[in-house]
């Protein structure tokens, strides 16, 4: 009898584990990535990263370089110059000091447009451009761009809006395999990013959406009549003449589609609109029309 008992014993012991334990242990995996996860988003807020997810999928070969440090190159936000961050608000986000990383107002507009025009633009914000550069893939999913999402949201709460920017022109690419400002100034300008010219900013933010089939230098006219674009708008955000006046006019379709957007609105200096915060703010310049008409320019220079 004692034998039976301790049999039945050892085979309790072996019981498999139920449904329950199991989804309870990956509830806390889960929980143990997600809780990593933060804290990394939390240290990128200090340590700057020497590479991201988009240089390690790179084709380094292909460009016959060979992979560098983001480090090695990396400029703090206090010496990246003002027009260099205004241009790449202006071009990329213009309503980045009011979201939260996740511009709803240009996302609606997107789905309107795609539904209508059956065209999809991006609406991409700056904190998902590095959210994306950091940790994704370039590929176009809803699932990246849902998971794109989170993170951007996350990098919102911890970090500051001067450290999105410093890490976004210190990562991005402006142009082929050109990783950080930095490196592409010292390439296409021969210069360190603080002696950029205005102008310079403008045509470096104009790469941006395509790093890989436009470069600031030689600029093409594409790059030339969207950067005049970026810095007018340079000057509506600030308030600051970044163009001479007969430059200050639209000339083509693409500018003459900004030219009805009321000056009054820009009324500089006004208290209503916030020019400075601790190195940069802007208040909010509607981007759905440049969206529309420069990317109908950008698609015929492609072509």
């Amino acid at each position: 009898m004692e034998e039976n008992t301790t049999s039945n014993d050892w085979t309790d012991e072996l019981t498999p584990p139920s449904w329950t334990e199991y989804a309870k242990l990956a509830a806390y995996i889960v929980a143990g990535i997600f809780l990593c996860f933060v804290l990394i988003i939390l240290a990128l807020r200090w340590v700057n990263p020497s590479f991201s997810a988009f240089t390690l999928q790179e084709d380094w070969v292909g460009l016959e370089q060979e992979r560098y440090s983001l480090r090695e190159s990396w400029v703090p936000a206090d010496e990246l110059p003002e027009h260099l961050k205004l241009a790449v608000v202006a071009s990329e986000d213009q309503r980045f000091y009011e979201h939260w990383g996740l511009d709803l107002a240009a996302i609606e507009q997107a789905l309107e447009e795609k539904e209508k025009e059956g065209r999809v633009r991006g609406a991409s914000t700056i904190t998902q451009q590095v959210a994306k550069n950091l940790f994704l893939w370039p590929a176009q999913s809803y699932f990246r761009k849902g998971i794109e999402a989170g993170i951007a949201v996350m990098i919102e709460l911890l970090w500051t809006k001067d450290r999105i920017l410093e890490v976004y022109l210190n990562i991005a690419e402006f142009g082929p395999g050109m990783y950080g400002v930095a490196k592409a100034g010292a390439h296409y300008y021969g210069k360190k990013p603080a002696q950029f010219t205005p102008e310079q900013s403008a045509r470096m933010a104009t790469v941006l959406p395509n790093p890989k089939r436009i470069e600031p230098e030689p600029a093409s006219s594409y790059v030339i009549e969207r950067s005049r674009w970026i810095l007018r708008n340079m000057q509506q955000l600030s308030g600051y003449i970044y163009l001479p006046e007969q430059d200050s006019q639209p000339e083509n379709e693409a500018d003459t589609a900004f030219s009805d957007i009321d000056s009054t609105f820009f009324s500089y200096p006004d208290e209503s609109i916030p020019v400075k915060t601790d190195s940069l703010s802007v208040n909010n310049l509607t981007d759905t029309l440049i969206q529309n008409v420069s990317a109908d320019t950008l698609d015929e220079q492609l072509k």
